[in-house]
């Protein structure tokens, strides 16, 4: 349990539904920030606004998936107020606080940097990441059927990086009976690739690979589909990029030039908002139960 812990959950989507729920069920008190226009009421939970929160009284903080934009705002579907985290703030909170997000930026890096905060990356982790490639999959096979007018059965399909989503990208599609191949730069990768009885290719000979393609899936969150790949493609090609904004791919030139290309992060949260919130409860709480440990042995 999590009784006399008390939390501030800013803003978000519908995945902080879920892990306010499990949280107050397991007697964490909570204050909630930017859900003004959310009907439903939590036993243990009050909204609040932001110049409301008494920082100096919070455990812990816990920020949307994508925490904040490069000027500390914070986005939420559940209120119109505009949301801004600040270093001040921060400096509020006591020494033992922690900051819990998905994902960090400069900013938000260099607050909790400054102020001497602990900030903890929950898509860093390989049990959260893992588990969300699975939504994450389901998420990429609907929008292929919404997509194309041919069957993913006997398709061509290009996976870009075996990282943790690749993984099981590239797995999903294989079972269901695409041609996949999929491209790496490391070594052991290109081993794992082959033992899972798919093609691999050096992603330094990408625009030799996508000739034939008739799906290309991104995972690598850096500028890896060029004006120059995309130039190498069929038209017919589908680019599904699920690397966090602002993507691998180069949108605009896949405009110009005919080739569908659709910028898909945080996939988890639009088609299992209620999955992908369990999983990040279930992380939340067990950090948050060893930090309460850790601080109680410190005490006695």
């Amino acid at each position: 349990m999590l009784t006399g812990m008390q939390i501030a959950v800013f803003g978000g989507d519908a995945r902080q539904l879920e892990i306010i729920r499990q949280l107050t069920e397991h007697d964490a008190k909570l204050s909630l920030i930017g859900f003004e226009q959310l009907d439903h009421a939590f036993s243990g939970a009050t909204k609040e606004k932001i110049d409301e929160i008494d920082f100096s009284a919070q455990d812990a903080i816990i920020l949307p998936v994508r925490g904040t934009d490069l000027e500390g705002h914070i986005d939420t579907i559940f209120s119109s107020e505009k949301i801004t985290l600040k270093k001040e703030m921060l400096e509020e909170l006591p020494p033992h606080a922690i900051i819990f997000s998905g994902i960090s930026n400069p900013y938000l890096d260099e607050i909790t940097k400054e102020t001497n905060r602990r900030l903890v990356k929950l898509f860093e982790r390989d049990d959260v990441a893992i588990y969300n490639s699975i939504p994450t999959v389901e998420g990429t096979i609907m929008m292929v059927i919404q997509h194309t007018d041919f069957t993913i059965h006997g398709s061509n399909v290009a996976v870009l990086g075996l990282g943790r989503v690749g993984v099981t990208v590239a797995r999903t599609f294989q079972a269901l009976g695409a041609k996949v191949s999929v491209g790496a730069r490391k070594s052991e990768h290109k081993a794992r690739i082959i033992e899972m009885g798919l093609t691999a290719f050096d992603l330094n000979d990408l625009e030799a690979n996508v000739k034939d393609v008739d799906i290309c899936i991104n995972t690598i969150p850096a500028q890896i589909v060029t004006a120059s790949v995309i130039s190498k493609m069929p038209a017919h090609t589908l680019i599904i990029d699920l690397a966090s904004k602002p993507g691998g791919t180069d949108f605009r030139y896949a405009e110009k030039r005919g080739v569908k290309a659709l910028l898909a992060p945080s996939l988890p949260g639009i088609v299992a908002p209620k999955t992908a919130g369990q999983i990040q409860a279930s992380v939340l709480i067990k950090l948050l139960r060893e930090d309460m440990k850790k601080r109680e042995e410190n005490q006695s």
